[in-house]
Order: structure tokens, then C-alpha cells, then sequence
């Protein structure tokens, strides 16, 4: 395969209809897998979105937005199936359900992708609803498996919501097991170990992958990233927030971004570029992905603090 991609993304892309009050509802492109892949690809990183989306104008938005985001289109494959939907009913406190009993995304197929498609890969990321969702999950974890065996780096986001009950434990477990690299809120801890303080909660989680590095957000709190007995934490810069959707992905993407492009950093100057892109992801209204410039800015910007 020509140009093979080195950034893959694997999972969902869904649409986002959020209530706007009086009977009022806008759709807005989404998922969380998708939306690390457009922002690795706004960083300048050769990315692929490998997920299934629909034949109709859900589909079409997603698919328009991936082309226009610089996604390698390859792997992104469309069915004549009805489109993943997350109904927002309400922001803060969040409520919302998802419409999809037999939609695209489960009817993805790792087999029908091109030859050749991972031999460059470095990283490849997992998470969000795509692992609960069956059988469309035990398709993904082998695919994780078997790009493990072949030398890829695996991230993965578990991105907590509320489809996520026991039976996704065996998920976690599996997939915290191939991780390089886990990206976790404190608010996935408290879904994903219910009635457990978020600091045994972390702890558990990292027991399962005593390997990987692990960053934790904590929205206005800052973050903190692990690796072994090593810990570093940070504050996120100062921003005007626009809005927040999407920033723990940008925080991914700028992790990954880091981890592929400056792999020698301290710990600490990944941690900055993890907040850095997700505090670039605020500026803009709905999942917008950070661009490199502002992502450098806010890095440096941390980084001059640090040295002060």
C-alpha cells in the first residue's frame, strides 16, 4: 500500500444530535476514536480513521469531514446501514442515549481492508463506545492483538459512558493488557470502578498494564502522567474557552503526537503537550482539532513556566 499511514484510529464515528431547546436539534460530526484521528491529522501526522459509517447525509458529513481534515481514506469504509446517533439531551449534567441497534459501525470489516495498510503504523488507538459495542468490539481487540504482535504501539481511551456496565469488564482488562499507552479522566475512573475513590480506581487500572504510560485529566485540576514509579503532574494553560467538546481527544492526540515525534522528551514535556493540544481544542465552538501552531504556542508556554 502506497504511502501506508503511521497514525491509526479505530473505532467509531457517529453523529452527535444535540437538543437545542423548544424542539430545536442540531447534528454535529463525532465520536471519540474519530476525533483523535482528525486531530493527529491536524498536527501533520499521517492518520487513518479505520470505522464504518453510513450511506445518507449523517454519513456524508462524517465522511465530507474526514476527507477535509486530511484523514487517509482508505481504511474508512461506508454500508448501507442506519447511522450511529448519540442523542444529547442535556450538556451539564450530561444526558444522553445512543440510537444504533444494528448500525454502520458494527458492520465494519477488518478483512475487507487493503494489503499493506499497517506496515508503517506506529501507533494505533482504541476506545470509546466502538469497544462496547458488539461484535464490532471482539473485531477491534483482535485487530489490537494482532498489530501488537507486529510491533505496534497501542493506545487506548476508554472514554467512560453509560452503555459501559460489567459486561465491558473483560474489554478493559484486555485492552489495558495490550496498552502502551492509557488515557483515562478521573470521571472514566469513577464510571468504570463504580463506588471506588479515583485514586484506587487509577491504581487498579494500572495494575492491569503495569507497562504503559498513563495519563490522567482532571478537567480544571490539570493532569498527571505516569510511567512506572515516575509521576509528573501539570496545570493546563490559561485559556478563553470557547468550549470544552472534545478536549480529553485533543489531549490524546497531542500525547500521541509527542510520543511519535519527540520520543527522547522528559516525561513532564509529554504531559505538556498532552494539555496543550487539549487546551488548543477550547478555542474553538463544538470538536474542532487543535492546530500545530497553537498546540506549540501553549507548549512553550508551559515549558518557559516550568524553567521559571
Amino acid at each position: 500500500m502506497h504511502d501506508a499511514p503511521l497514525m491509526l484510529c479505530a473505532g467509531e464515528a457517529l453523529t452527535d444530535l444535540i437538543d437545542q431547546g423548544d424542539e430545536r436539534w442540531v447534528s454535529r460530526v463525532g465520536g471519540s476514536v474519530w476525533n483523535v484521528s482528525r486531530a493527529l491529522a491536524a498536527l501533520g501526522e499521517p492518520t487513518a480513521f479505520a470505522g464504518a459509517v453510513s450511506r445518507d447525509r449523517f454519513g456524508d458529513a462524517l465522511w465530507n469531514a474526514s476527507e477535509a481534515g486530511g484523514l487517509d481514506m482508505r481504511l474508512m469504509q461506508r454500508v448501507r446501514r442506519s447511522p450511529l446517533l448519540a442523542i444529547v439531551e442535556r450538556g451539564e449534567p450530561p444526558s444522553y442515549f445512543f440510537v444504533g441497534d444494528d448500525a454502520a459501525d458494527l458492520h465494519f470489516d477488518v478483512e475487507a481492508l487493503p494489503g499493506g495498510w499497517s506496515k508503517a503504523l506506529r501507533w494505533a488507538h482504541f476506545g470509546g463506545i466502538s469497544l462496547a459495542r458488539q461484535p464490532l468490539a471482539d473485531r477491534l481487540v483482535a485487530l489490537a492483538e494482532q498489530l501488537k504482535a507486529q510491533g505496534v504501539a497501542i493506545s487506548y481511551d476508554p472514554n467512560y459512558r453509560n452503555l459501559m456496565d460489567e459486561r465491558y469488564t473483560p474489554t478493559l482488562k484486555r485492552m489495558a493488557a495490550l496498552a502502551d499507552l492509557i488515557k483515562v479522566s478521573d470521571d472514566d475512573l469513577r464510571g468504570l470502578f463504580p463506588g471506588i475513590a479515583v485514586d484506587e480506581a487509577l491504581r487498579q487500572l494500572r495494575a492491569m498494564a503495569p507497562q504503559a504510560l498513563c495519563l490522567l485529566t482532571r478537567a480544571g485540576e490539570g493532569a498527571s502522567l505516569f510511567r512506572g514509579s515516575e509521576r509528573c503532574d501539570a496545570l493546563a494553560p490559561k485559556v478563553d474557552v470557547v468550549d470544552t467538546v472534545g478536549a480529553g481527544d485533543a489531549s490524546a492526540a497531542g500525547l500521541l503526537y509527542s510520543l511519535s515525534r519527540h520520543a527522547g522528551r522528559p516525561l513532564q514535556a509529554h504531559l505538556h503537550a498532552a494539555l496543550a493540544a487539549g487546551s488548543a481544542a477550547c478555542l474553538q465552538a463544538g470538536a474542532t482539532p487543535p492546530s500545530l501552531e497553537t498546540m506549540n504556542r501553549l507548549f512553550e508556554q508551559l515549558e518557559a513556566g516550568l524553567a521559571a
